[in-house]
């Protein structure tokens, strides 16, 4: 079985038209006017049970309102949806007992109790039993390394801290799929690279099946396997993120600091200058052409390097990438 599985789905909201000026006003006041606005358009997809798939695209995409289908917050207007062989629409708590939700931005902690409060009341909520319960905080508290932070009140908590906790506190119920949004927005270098080692960890120790949304090219380039692009409401890219490195993520951003002003760059081929100073660059490297380690060397050949970052390119930009890509090669979606 499958663990997800939408067929056809669709989602349409109705949206009052403002009306210009004061006449205009009045005259919607007695006719308002409506536009129909499809946030999702007739998208089909499956992901296999212990899969790690990212589900991404620009802001307004759909990404949300297709997770929201996907766990029964949101009815769909046409098409069929099946998680774990459950129809969400239907049978919304059922389901609600296998899978685990994290949205980056929302908490389900109490901001004024220590996690473990929250922890215990989670618990009684699914319906585990006391003494299971305890032993899966034990065995979460371990994996996720949370011992001195269950007694801190959360809103002492730093992000990363609390999104650990946020993470955990989904598992507890031990579900089969766990749908992540945003789960790294607004987490520093490190800490960003910590989550990303605990959803791989889970899933390999737990079984999990991964959903991930995410604007970091990092989270999909180093946790997933497979990556939907969505704009528009329509999916426009289905591949392996190998696949996709490859054919689209082949742009490297280099900022370069030297310890003295140093003469215009004569840029080899695959180096383009995007911004100079008297004694810094930031270039952008296509590797299809020559490699991050040429660049580096090429740079550091020069003499009086200070400081050197090397980074991806943002998704919004990537995203773009592949639609100029498949619009040029006369696609308009996924088939």
């Amino acid at each position: 079985m499958q663990a997800i599985e939408a067929k056809g789905l669709q989602k349409n909201y109705r949206t009052r038209v403002k009306a210009e000026g004061f006449r205009g006003s009045l005259r919607a006041l007695v006719r308002p006017e409506y536009r129909l606005v499809k946030a999702v358009d007739n998208i089909s997809f499956t992901v296999e049970r212990g899969e790690i798939i990212a589900f991404i695209g620009p802001n307004g995409a759909g990404k949300s309102t297709t997770i929201k289908m996907l766990t029964g917050i949101l009815h769909p207007t046409a098409g069929t949806v099946s998680v774990l062989g459950i129809d969400p629409v239907k049978e919304r708590t059922r389901l609600a007992y296998r899978i685990g939700t994290v949205f980056g931005q929302r908490s389900q902690l109490w901001f004024h109790l220590p996690p473990m409060d929250s922890f215990l009341l989670l618990g009684a909520i699914y319906d585990v039993e006391s003494r299971t319960l305890r032993k899966r905080i034990e065995e979460l508290t371990e994996l996720f390394a949370l011992g001195d932070l269950l007694q801190i009140p959360v809103r002492k908590l730093s992000l990363g801290q609390r999104i650990r906790c946020e993470v955990a506190a989904s598992l507890l119920h031990n579900p089969e799929i766990l749908f992540l949004d945003e789960p790294t927005i607004g987490l520093d270098v490190v800490v960003k690279q910590n989550i990303r080692e605990l959803i791989l960890r889970m899933n390999r120790e737990l079984g999990t099946t991964i959903f991930l949304t995410s604007h970091d090219t990092g989270d999909v380039e180093h946790v997933c396997r497979r990556a939907i692009i969505i704009d528009r409401g329509k999916i426009v890219l289905d591949e392996t993120v190998k696949k996709l490195k490859y054919d689209y993520l082949n742009r490297k951003l280099i900022a370069v600091r030297f310890g003295q002003p140093q003469p215009v760059l004569a840029l080899p081929e695959g180096i383009t200058l995007l911004k100079a100073g008297r004694a810094a660059a930031r270039l952008a490297v296509d590797t299809r052409v020559r490699s991050v380690d040429e660049v580096m060397r090429w740079l550091v050949n020069r003499g009086g390097v200070a400081d050197i970052t090397v980074e991806n390119p943002p998704l919004e930009e990537t995203i773009a990438a592949i639609f100029q890509q498949r619009e040029a090669a006369g696609y308009e979606e996924h088939p």
